[in-house]
């Protein structure tokens, strides 16, 4: 194992915590992340952003609020990361909504999934749904990534 230039295993690592569905468990998420990153990669502020969204989506528009629970996977090099967040599913899919004003303060977790990932998208079957989100340091000096140009994947198992 060597080490990276910030601070943690050179080599592929993978970390996975299992969270009940509250709101407090958003920070545990941010701080599973920051840790498993460390404060001088990259990648560590955008990551640590998109995963407090989403894991909040998951606390409040899944089955995962209120007495459940969601799983965050993190998997991560000195060059890449790939973040997902596993809940029990809702009724509804998870995405599609907006901010009906400039001034709501909620709404935007997905429109930053969609600015900052270079990866993102979902899958939803058995019931549960996984959002995940990937970013690569190669591609942090290219062009910036705007709505409408990032690569998104969707999967909807019936």
């Amino acid at each position: 194992m060597t080490s990276s230039p910030y601070g943690r295993a050179g080599a592929d690592s993978d970390r996975v915590l299992h969270l009940a569905g509250d709101p407090d468990a958003v920070a545990r998420a941010r701080r599973l992340v920051s840790s498993a990153l460390g404060a001088q990669h990259p990648l560590h502020d955008d990551c640590v952003l998109l995963t407090s969204e989403i894991a909040t989506n998951a606390v409040v528009h899944s089955d995962s609020g209120d007495g459940g629970t969601f799983t965050l996977s993190v998997s991560y090099s000195a060059e890449w990361v790939r973040i997902a967040v596993q809940d029990a599913g809702s009724l509804d899919p998870p995405f599609g909504w907006r901010p009906s004003s400039p001034l709501d303060t909620g709404g935007r977790g997905l429109l930053l999934l969609e600015a900052l990932a270079h990866r993102w998208g979902f899958i939803r079957e058995a019931g549960t749904n996984n959002v995940w989100f990937e970013m690569h340091v190669d591609l942090l000096s290219s062009a910036p990534v705007t709505p409408g140009n990032s690569t998104k994947s969707l999967r909807v198992a019936r």
